[in-house]
């Protein structure tokens, strides 16, 4: 699957209120393309470091108005499951992302569109052209907006579970196929049971799991099929 060679317009197309388009462009340009073309310096991992930073920041001052009550140990587990790859690359595929990232031949013909550390840096990228475009107030309201999905399973309790979301976007944009789930055993006594999934994608198995639950096999079949298809 190829992708054109110039980005669309990320800003126009989901509404953010832009300075400085060049520190966008810069965002959404992997090294790969900029080395081939000769850009130099022009990429976006100097952008990356600085987004990284300023999301950490805005999450951490977010987790500790919305939490009061809730202790050290306990926001830094939440706040490196809001900041983890798996996070972003949910970020990056709700925002539609992989269609304007700029990136070199080979890396665009081996599906790093879809890639999630691709995406991920992407979006820290993007946070840092955010800071320097608006400062830390605007660019604040601009990540706690597109982080709502994000908070809203983080409420219900499900942040970084549902690999079966994740993988479905995955599948679909690498294989445009979707993944099939089969419970293939259960074993134990019915107040104890434990089930055993599997997830099929293109006709093969491609990731076990077992749980307490149907969902919470499949959940764990899928999380296997993630770390196998995005190492």
């Amino acid at each position: 699957m190829s992708r054109p060679e110039k980005n669309y317009n990320l800003m126009e197309d989901i509404a953010w209120k832009i300075k400085n388009n060049k520190l966008y462009e810069q965002a959404l340009t992997h090294t790969s393309y900029a080395y081939e073309k000769g850009l130099n310096n022009t990429h976006n991992e100097r952008l990356e470091f600085l987004g990284d930073a300023v999301l950490e920041l805005i999450i951490s001052d977010y987790l500790y108005y919305t939490y009061p009550d809730t202790p050290e140990g306990k926001l830094t587990k939440l706040r490196a499951d809001l900041v983890c790859e798996a996070s972003l690359a949910r970020l990056a595929f709700e925002l539609n992302l992989a269609k304007y990232i700029r990136l070199g031949k080979g890396e665009m013909a081996g599906g790093g569109f879809t890639r999630p550390s691709i995406l991920a840096d992407a979006v820290e990228a993007l946070i840092g052209a955010l800071y320097l475009d608006h400062g830390l107030e605007e660019c604040r309201n601009y990540v706690l907006e597109i982080y709502q999905p994000v908070f809203h399973d983080l409420q219900e309790g499900v942040l970084c579970r549902d690999f079966k979301t994740l993988l479905q976007e995955f599948s679909q944009a690498r294989f445009s196929v979707t993944p099939v789930y089969r419970i293939t055993g259960e074993s134990g006594p019915d107040h104890d049971k434990e089930f055993e999934a599997e997830v099929i994608l293109a006709k093969r198995p491609i990731g076990l799991g077992r749980g307490r639950s149907k969902k919470e096999a499949e959940q764990a079949s899928a999380k296997d099929a993630w770390n196998k298809l995005t190492p």
